[in-house]
């Protein structure tokens, strides 16, 4: 790939964010590749060093501040006119509780997943504190008469103890689950700000 045809890769795909960041982005990876150049590799192995462009534009994109695409993309382009205006406000009462109906569902989906994970790794604390409670219990039943309840305990808090393992392996995988989810809707929803648009 050359390196005009990878910077063209790039404008494409980041074609959304305001121009003078654009710009900004597009000139550090030509002075990037142009570097490579004259530390004597060809076009095509700068080019390469500088990665798939898609995972560029993905990494951009995550690194972009959020408000600042929202605030670029609800800036309006021209003056509303007075029409305009009167309808915005005369709709607020039907738009500004459905914006707001939207966002508390979505923090509650957020909310409840968080929840079913602390609810998790409560169980995990749980296994563990049985455990050994049982363990010290039963060792404590060993210095009386109550053999068979001290060996019953000891087991138990064996048992749990083993179980405390897997759970903690699922919580934990649970928890990375829930980590990658949240970064992937993100990441979707700072995408939908960032329209696609022809370069020029």
């Amino acid at each position: 790939m050359t390196k005009q045809e990878f910077l063209l890769l790039l404008q494409n795909g980041l074609s959304g964010l305001p121009k003078a960041d654009l710009e900004e982005r597009i000139n550090f990876y030509s002075e990037m590749i142009d570097d490579r150049i004259d530390d004597g590799l060809s076009e095509q192995q700068a080019v390469l060093e500088m990665g798939e462009p898609e995972k560029i534009i993905s990494q951009i994109i995550l690194d972009y501040p959020f408000i600042k695409l929202v605030n670029q993309k609800i800036k309006p382009k021209r003056k509303l006119t007075a029409l305009e205006i009167v309808l915005i406000v005369l709709g607020a009462p039907l738009w500004v509780p459905l914006i707001i109906a939207f966002f508390a569902v979505i923090f509650s989906v957020y909310i409840s997943l968080w929840a079913i994970i602390i609810s998790l790794w409560a169980v995990f604390a749980s296994f563990v504190a049985c455990a050994f409670s049982g363990i010290i219990c039963g060792i404590a039943f060993c210095f009386t008469s109550h053999k068979l309840t001290a060996v019953a305990l000891i087991g138990a808090g064996l048992v749990l103890l083993g179980l405390s393992i897997f759970v903690f392996y699922g919580c934990k995988a649970a928890t990375k689950g829930i980590l990658q989810l949240t970064k992937t809707i993100f990441n979707s929803i700072k995408n939908s700000f960032i329209t696609k648009e022809e370069a020029l």
